[in-house]
């Protein structure tokens, strides 16, 4: 029986396969994305225990996908990454990640990492149980600055950033063309796009 279940979130394959194959030999049933909306798509999907996050990735970052996490599944997580300035300490800080590992390491540094906060991770009796998508009533009316979009638009720009190679800009005038075709509010339109998209990734839809 698995020690627990890990999403493990690298746009390095070669990274991604050694922590994959590691963690799985500990023990570990062992999720695996190379892109931020993906990460969010499979921790929607089968609510991990725990998520490994790589930071600097194209489109949403390791902090977007953390705070998506966080907010929305309760679900707890740590950081793998190549950079130690102060800024980015200060974000994984405030976002309360469990640990924070320096690149480069190896699968014997990282099990016993994993293992600690597995141990420390928050217990979620006390938590209600986290809804499959974020309530309608949680969503502000308005989108403004970046800081103002709901969680779903943002999820949903990330997507579109990252399969269409467009800015964030652009991701959003399409998001919001895409909107008004369909005569819908733009974080109902961000909703639809986030679950046409899980449904692409459930097995036997290729």
């Amino acid at each position: 029986m698995a020690k627990g279940k890990i999403l493990v979130v690298d746009d390095d394959r070669l990274v991604l396969a050694t922590l994959t194959h590691g963690l799985a030999q500990a023990g570990y049933e062992v999720l695996d994305a190379d892109n931020g909306d993906d990460a969010i798509l499979l921790a929607r999907q089968h609510r991990p225990d725990l998520a490994l996050l790589d930071i600097r990735m194209e489109g949403m970052s390791g902090f977007d996908v953390a705070g998506y996490l966080r907010d929305y599944l309760q679900v707890p997580f740590m950081f793998l990454s190549a950079f130690a300035d102060e800024e980015t300490i200060a974000q994984v800080k405030a976002l309360g990640a469990l640990a924070y590992l320096i690149k480069p390491l190896d699968i014997h540094q990282i099990v016993p990492a994993v293992e600690a906060a597995f141990a420390n991770r928050p217990r979620p009796e006390a938590a209600p149980p986290a809804p499959t998508a974020p309530a309608a009533t949680a969503v502000p009316t308005t989108v403004g600055a970046d800081e103002a979009l709901a969680q779903p638009v943002a999820t949903a720009l990330g997507i579109l950033m990252h399969r269409y190679s467009l800015n964030r800009a652009q991701a959003l005038t399409r998001l919001r063309r895409l909107a008004g075709e369909q005569g819908l509010a733009l974080e109902d339109q961000a909703e639809r796009l986030i679950e046409a998209l899980e449904l692409l990734a459930l097995p036997g839809q290729d």
